[in-house]
C-alpha cells in the first residue's frame, strides 16, 4: 500500500499556527506585561491572584463549552450561577444545612435543570438560544424570590471554615481553585477526546441528521450535554458562594459574557474549528492575563466590558474562520464517513 504523501510545508505550518498560535500569543502577552510592569506582574503573588480571580470564570467557560460541542448554546448559565450561588448561601445561612449536603443538592439541582434545558431544545424543538434565555429568566425570578431582592448575609458565626476552605485554601503554594480548573479540564478532555461519548457529541454538532442515520441517539446525547453544563454551573455556584461568603442575587450575570468568550475563543486553539477543553483553558488564561495586565496599567472600569465584548466578536470571527478552513481541508482529503469517525474518533 502506497503511503499518502505528506502535506506541503505551508499547510503544516498553517495547522501548527492555528492549533498553537493562541498558546504562543499567551506567552507573548505575559512577556509584554512583565516587561511593562516588572515589579508587579511577573510575581508569585500576582500569579496567585490571577488564578484565584479567574477560576470561577474558567469553570463556567468549560461548562458553556459542552453544549457548543453539539452546536447548541446555553444562555442560562449566568442566571444558573446566580441561583446556585444564592441557594448555597440560603441553605447554609438561613436553613443551617450541613455544608456537604447543601453543596451536593445545589450541584445535582444544576444537573437536573440542565436536563430541563435539553428536553426543551430536543423534544419541544425550541431553538437553544430562545429556550435557555427563557429558562434563564425563570432562574433569575427564582433567585429574586429566594432572596427577596436582598443579599443573604451569614450570622455572627459566619460560614463553616471547611466550606470556605473549598476556595480559600492553597495547594503547592497556589490557590486550590486553580487545581479544580485543571482537574475539570482533564476530565472533559478525557470525555470528549478519548471516549465514545465525546465522539458522538462532536458528530452531532457536525451533522445531527447524519448522526441519526448512523444510529446515534442525538436527543439523548444533547440532553447529556446540557446536563453536564448544568452540573458544572452548580459547581461554579458553590465555589462562588465559598469565595464571596454572601449571597448576591445579581452577581451571576457578570460571568455570562466571559464564559462564552472563553468557550468560543477556545475553539480556535489546540483543535481549531471545534470547541475543546484544552483550547478553552488556553483562552481563559489569555483573557485572565489580558484583564490583569490592563488593570494594573490603570485602565478605567469600562475597559473590562469593552475588552470582553471586543474579544467575543474576535472569537466568533476566528472560530468561524477555523471551521471553514477545516471544512476546506476535509474536502481535499479522502472521503471518510461519520460512522468511521464515531467509531475511531481520529480526525
Amino acid at each position: 500500500m502506497t503511503p499518502s504523501p505528506r502535506p506541503p510545508l505551508s499547510r503544516r505550518f498553517g495547522h501548527l499556527l492555528g492549533a498553537y498560535g493562541l498558546l504562543v500569543l499567551t506567552a507573548l502577552l505575559f512577556l509584554a506585561f512583565s516587561l511593562a510592569l516588572p515589579d508587579t506582574f511577573p510575581t508569585l503573588d500576582n500569579t496567585s491572584e490571577i488564578l484565584s480571580n479567574q477560576s470561577i470564570p474558567a469553570v463556567l467557560a468549560l461548562g458553556a463549552m459542552i453544549p457548543i460541542v453539539t452546536a447548541k448554546f446555553d444562555l442560562s448559565i449566568g442566571y444558573g450561577l446566580g441561583l446556585a450561588h444564592v441557594m448555597t448561601m440560603h441553605l447554609l445561612a438561613d436553613e443551617a444545612w450541613p455544608w456537604p449536603l447543601a453543596c451536593l443538592v445545589v450541584i445535582l439541582g444544576g444537573a437536573v435543570f440542565g436536563v430541563v434545558n435539553g428536553v426543551l431544545v430536543e423534544f419541544a424543538k425550541i431553538n437553544s438560544f430562545i429556550a435557555t434565555l427563557g429558562t434563564g429568566s425563570i432562574l433569575y425570578a427564582l433567585t429574586g424570590w429566594i432572596t427577596n431582592g436582598a443579599r443573604i448575609v451569614p450570622g455572627p458565626q459566619g460560614l463553616p471554615a471547611a466550606f470556605t476552605d473549598l476556595y480559600d485554601s492553597r495547594f503547592l503554594g497556589l490557590p486550590v481553585s486553580a487545581f479544580y480548573v485543571l482537574a475539570l479540564t482533564a476530565v472533559l478532555w478525557l470525555l470528549l477526546e478519548r471516549l465514545p461519548l465525546g465522539r458522538y457529541l462532536y458528530v452531532i454538532g457536525s451533522n445531527p441528521r447524519a448522526a441519526e442515520l448512523v444510529g446515534i441517539p442525538t436527543r439523548r446525547y444533547v440532553i447529556y450535554a446540557f446536563a453536564g453544563s448544568g452540573l458544572i454551573v452548580g459547581i461554579a455556584g458553590v465555589l462562588l458562594a465559598a469565595q464571596q461568603r454572601i449571597g448576591n442575587p445579581s452577581v451571576g450575570l457578570d460571568y455570562l459574557l466571559p464564559a462564552f468568550v472563553g468557550a468560543l475563543l477556545g475553539s480556535t486553539a489546540i483543535k481549531p474549528g471545534r470547541a475543546n477543553a484544552l483550547g478553552t483553558l488556553v483562552a481563559v488564561v489569555i483573557l485572565a492575563i489580558g484583564l490583569a495586565g490592563i488593570g494594573q496599567l490603570g485602565a478605567q472600569f469600562w475597559v473590562t466590558p469593552l475588552f470582553n465584548g471586543a474579544t467575543l466578536l474576535i472569537a466568533v470571527g476566528m472560530a468561524g474562520y477555523a471551521a471553514r478552513r477545516q471544512l476546506r481541508q476535509r474536502r481535499t482529503e479522502p472521503a471518510r464517513t461519520l460512522s468511521e469517525y464515531a467509531t475511531t474518533g481520529r480526525t
